[in-house]
């Protein structure tokens, strides 16, 4: 379904078998709205990976990221993706974006978090807006919440990454320093011991990192005694 959301289709299943009979695999990234119904559970089976949103596990919170149906229940929805993943063996991924001063403080990811470890995804993603938002308040966290939030979500889930606004061949060694750098950390933050070691391994110094930071493309941030790089946002 063309810039919508694929669940409100009611052939979605019947079309998953048919792209797959050509040996295509098929992802589906839905809103998690109506997961609670039993015909889109069956059409998500067919698929081979489910991406779920989830921005928030808090009713409130929920309503004020992503405006949902009024006649929508959150704990519906958590609920019945929780009984999904004990059904079917569909492989699934989480997204959950960030907005400043409405979910990304470390309480409320913790709570998210905590969810996270129950539904027990393969990889979570950290998302933030990178278009023009319907209203000017919505705005992105800082560098240093995201990593402070990354790492929260560390806890709970082994694989997670960063979705902020960047393309590129994250964790490719091509031999482009600065670019590599920026790659991967515009996907994960990366710790200062780490660094160290992958500019060792390209046969470089800290003055890249000393200049990247002057240029205003990297940030450095600290998160329980350690120093983390994270690619600067961009700005709208």
């Amino acid at each position: 379904v063309p810039d919508g959301e694929p669940t409100l289709d009611i052939n979605l299943g019947q079309e998953i078998k048919l792209i797959k009979s050509l040996g295509i695999k098929i992802a589906v990234i839905t809103n998690s709205s109506l997961i609670d119904k039993k015909i889109v559970q069956e059409n998500l089976t067919e698929a081979d990976l489910i991406s779920f949103k989830i921005d928030s596990v808090e009713e409130e919170i929920w309503r004020k990221v992503d405006r949902p149906n009024r006649n929508l229940s959150l704990k519906d929805i958590l609920n019945s993706m929780l009984k999904f993943k004990e059904i079917f063996t569909v492989e699934i991924i989480t997204e959950t974006m960030l907005v400043k001063d409405i979910n990304d403080n470390n309480q409320h990811i913790r709570k998210v978090a905590d969810f996270l470890g129950q539904l027990k995804p393969s990889r979570a993603y950290l998302s933030i807006p990178i278009r023009p938002p319907a209203e000017n308040r919505v705005q992105s966290p800082s560098e240093e919440v995201i990593n402070q939030d990354y790492h929260i979500f560390k806890e709970k889930v082994d694989q997670v990454e960063c979705l902020i606004g960047y393309e590129g061949n994250a964790f490719a060694f091509t031999g482009e320093v600065e670019e590599d750098i920026l790659s991967t950390t515009s996907v994960h933050p990366m710790r200062e011991d780490a660094l160290k070691d992958f500019l060792r391994r390209a046969n470089s110094d800290w003055l890249v990192i000393e200049r990247l930071i002057k240029q205003g493309k990297l940030v450095e941030s600290e998160y329980e005694g350690h120093k983390f790089y994270i690619r600067k946002l961009l700005k709208q």
